[in-house]
């Protein structure tokens, strides 16, 4: 991915939590046959010095079988963080000079590594149950694994296989009008806020940061 250094996210903290706040991730990799993708839902963690990714697929995805085929080859995960159009209106320079065009904002972490399959039911039973929790964990009556019978979660978790993903290097964009001076830039941020569509908002707010 191409990152202008001023588009640069380089605080690991900050790339770590957009890939925890967008856990829905598209799953690349490569081999013999050509390029693969599943997307699918993660659980992202540091472990010391090393972020780790674990997901799973379904059984009948040949996914997972090019993935164990090819332990070495190296795939990526791409976390898609909130993104916005910005219209040119929305700058106050467009108004005196006209030299203004459209464009998007957005943010984005392409995560490079290898992938473990992993078949053992205890994990899984634990990834799903960690997956749940993860995804319930705003609401109020979270539901959980054990809500369900046993036996129809050891039946689902037959048709699914996980996916532990070592993350050894990182790509991360957040694209957010820092080429822009700061009134142009609050003048869009204003813009999306009064639109409040989507991930309006969410642009907006990333786009005040250290410009209010």
């Amino acid at each position: 991915m191409f990152v202008p250094e001023q588009f640069k996210m380089t605080d690991p903290a900050d790339v770590l939590s957009l890939m925890q706040a967008n856990p829905f991730a598209a799953f690349i990799s490569h081999d013999s046959d050509g390029l693969t993708a599943t997307h699918l839902p993660t659980v992202t963690r540091r472990e010391g010095e090393t972020v780790v990714v674990e997901c799973h697929l379904a059984r009948p995805n040949p996914h997972w079988k090019r993935l164990a085929a090819n332990p070495e080859a190296e795939a990526m995960l791409i976390f898609s963080g909130p993104e916005a159009y910005i219209r040119p209106g929305w700058y106050p320079s467009k108004a005196e000079a006209g030299k203004a065009v459209p464009t998007w904002n957005y943010a984005i972490v392409h995560a490079y590594g290898r992938a473990e399959v992993i078949e053992d039911g205890a994990w899984l039973l634990r990834h799903v149950t960690e997956l749940s929790a993860q995804q319930e964990s705003p609401y109020e009556m979270q539901w959980k694994t054990s809500d369900a019978p046993a036996k129809f979660i050891a039946a689902l978790i037959r048709g699914i296989v996980g996916v532990r993903f070592t993350v050894s290097r990182v790509d991360a964009k957040a694209k957010m009008g820092q080429n822009r001076d700061t009134r142009d830039a609050l003048g869009a941020a204003d813009g999306l806020a009064v639109r409040g569509q989507g991930a309006d908002l969410a642009v907006s707010a990333m786009m005040r940061i250290g410009r209010d």
